[in-house]
């Protein structure tokens, strides 16, 4: 594999994916479009979630996943894309939700999250298409559902 990942548990939850299933599913993502590369993921509570959402987008919620991508200083290249913070209490209420496993649900977020730190966003139709066809494709490749199936 050609991603470093260091992964950081900052709260209790059962049952959270292994190193090496974070490693897999970050991977997937990201050798896709780069040789190399280095991310954090960060696992938070509902509190730091919240938090974080508030204070970087305006939104007083905890959320499933945020994405903070690195940017270097001009003329210096680096492998590292950035941070993923997932909050697995919020990964967990939606999997139940959606009917979904947990981990399928949370190989789901990596995934997402390391596209958004690849640039790509879904704030347009035409780039939210392109964005859901990427992890479809890329989930499919892990033997995951298409999570963005209204039959499940």
């Amino acid at each position: 594999m050609n991603t470093e990942l260091d992964l950081q548990i900052a709260c209790e939850f059962d049952n959270l994916p292994s190193l090496e299933q974070f490693a897999l599913w970050a991977n997937k993502a990201l050798s896709q479009y780069r040789d190399e590369s280095e991310l954090s993921i960060v696992i938070a509570d509902e509190e730091q979630s919240q938090q974080l959402n508030n204070d970087y987008r305006g939104k007083n919620k905890p959320t499933n996943v945020l994405s903070f991508e690195f940017e270097a200083p001009a003329g210096i290249e680096l492998p590292l894309v950035g941070d993923l913070v997932i909050c697995p209490a919020i990964v967990l209420a939606e999997s139940i939700e959606q009917e979904k496993s947990f981990h399928d649900h949370f190989a789901h977020m990596v995934i997402h999250g390391c596209l958004h730190l690849l640039g790509f966003d879904h704030i347009k139709d035409e780039d939210a298409k392109e964005m859901e066809s990427i992890e479809k494709q890329l989930l499919a490749e892990l033997g995951i559902a298409d999570p963005y199936r209204d039959d499940i």
